[in-house]
């Protein structure tokens, strides 16, 4: 179930919160994981065994962990193979056919062939999978290093790992971070009329932003009629960023703004990303609770920056490798997490310190084209899709602009000014200045014009779902 359905929007999120705001205070949990798991059923209850087994194992192992503090032999084994048993669930849904499918064309390359005796098993991939697997690590691995108390309550466990906002794609939630909010959370009028808020920004900017240049996107990346045109090629490639932006800090905005009407607090992921003059500043923006998880549990354990420059830059590429692959198996995001590690290591060295100098313009259309360049390998097809798609981005070829109708009209125009707007903060900018040059009066009335304005646009983006069967939502199959 999507969050930009009508299943969701008029039946699914009332009939929770009616249920919610009418049981007593010991009994909401229960409530909000019966019905996550009645949302993470919704398009195929086959793989709600799996998820609930592996909040079972984890849940005792747990238990087991935290009263093995003195036997540390007995609490390491359990520890290592709980890790295992979850990344082995991990590897085997999303990885497991893309390993298998890379032997074969090795073994091939010196003539021996097991196609015959090894067929690629139909794995289908289960729902959130990468997000859920590294929530359940994130406290397996604090309760190991005793960062968190146990859970005992395994219903609190479960609507940790299942809660229905961030189950399908984030942000990633770490048991640390909402850990006393599982017992103790309260809902007051503005936390909930700030979800409210946050939810509707959230559902424009999926429904209105990414879904209409991702269309445009779509168009021009899947024809080689328009790609082959160096402008449209790169109309493309900006079209994507702004779709994938929107759809996923979008989808993050809903889940946090639905947090908010339950009483959860999570933690941002997104901060205006487009506006870094640096990769290292991109990825304190992106995707955040990625970056974070990645840092506190891969970077940090593998010695971090604190080892010398060689394997500060090891760790870097082992950090940006895995992350690229978790994105999916597929060698495009092996090669787009790379680059970026590429990048990264080379902006500590002496280019960093150049780009340091420059002026803030140039730090930024410097920042902007290395992550263009990026995002081809991670929406084309294969690494010669990118590798041709790129080529048009630079052949200098202007065949065919009377296309260029087909490809933007008025409507697409106004929509994609609006997403680059919408992907810097000039507004909320605005909003604060103005803001704080009024009395309380004229604040209200500004506060009341923005709600208004929010009405609106919460109206014209049903109307955009309802009336549109491009819905596509990218984070969804990670």
């Amino acid at each position: 179930m999507l969050f930009t359905t009508p299943i969701f929007l008029f039946i699914f999120l009332p009939l929770t919160l009616f249920l919610y705001f009418i049981v007593e205070k010991k009994n909401k949990n229960l409530v909000l994981f019966i019905m996550s798991i009645i949302f993470y059923s919704w398009g195929g209850a086959k793989y709600l065994i799996l998820i609930l087994t592996l909040i079972v194992i984890n849940y005792f192992s747990g238990i087991y962990i935290d009263k093995q503090k003195e036997n540390k032999k007995n609490k390491k084994i359990i520890f290592i193979a709980t890790i295992l048993i979850d990344i082995g669930v991990l590897v085997f849904f999303k990885y497991l056919n893309f390993f298998l499918s890379n032997l074969i064309r090795a073994l091939g390359l010196i003539n021996i062939d097991i196609g015959e005796k090894i067929h690629l098993a139909n794995i289908a991939l289960p729902i959130g999978i990468s997000f859920f697997t590294f929530q359940i690590l994130s406290y397996i691995i604090d309760v190991y290093k005793g960062n968190v108390k146990v859970q005992r309550n395994i219903i609190n466990f479960g609507l940790y790992i299942m809660l229905f906002p961030q189950l399908i794609a984030g942000p990633i939630v770490r048991y640390i971070d909402i850990e006393k909010q599982l017992d103790e959370r309260k809902v007051t009028y503005e936390k909930f009329y700030s979800g409210i808020k946050r939810f509707i920004i959230g559902f424009a900017k999926k429904v209105l932003l990414s879904n209409l240049t991702g269309y445009v996107a779509d168009l021009i990346f899947n024809n080689s009629v328009y790609h082959s045109n160096m402008i449209f090629a790169w109309i493309g490639a900006i079209c994507y960023a702004l779709q994938i932006y929107h759809d996923f800090s979008g989808y993050s905005d809903m889940a946090i703004g639905l947090g908010k009407m339950f009483g959860f607090d999570f933690l941002e992921n997104f901060n205006y990303p487009y506006i870094s003059k640096s990769i290292k500043e991109f990825w304190r923006r992106w995707h955040i609770s990625l970056s974070g998880w990645f840092r506190d549990y891969v970077y940090i354990p593998l010695g971090g920056n604190r080892k010398g420059k060689l394997k500060t830059y090891r760790n870097l590429l082992i950090v940006f490798f895995i992350t690229g692959f978790w994105h999916g198996a597929s060698w495009n995001f092996i090669v787009w997490g790379l680059f970026f590690g590429v990048f990264l290591i080379l902006e500590r060295g002496k280019f960093g310190e150049i780009l340091s100098k420059l002026p803030s313009i140039v730090q930024r259309i410097y920042t902007l084209f290395i992550v263009l360049i990026a995002w081809v390998f991670f929406r084309a097809e294969g690494i010669s899709s990118a590798l041709v798609y790129l080529k048009d981005m630079f052949s200098f070829n202007f065949e065919n602009m009377n296309l260029i109708h087909k490809i933007l009209d008025v409507e697409y125009i106004t929509f994609l000014i609006i997403a680059i707007i919408c992907s810097t903060p000039v507004i909320k900018t605005i909003i604060q200045k103005v803001r704080g040059k009024l009395n309380e009066k004229g604040k209200t009335i500004v506060n009341t014009t923005i709600d208004i304005a929010l009405i609106i646009v919460f109206i014209i983006a049903i109307l955009y779902m309802v009336g549109s069967s491009y819905n596509p939502f990218i984070y969804f199959r990670f």
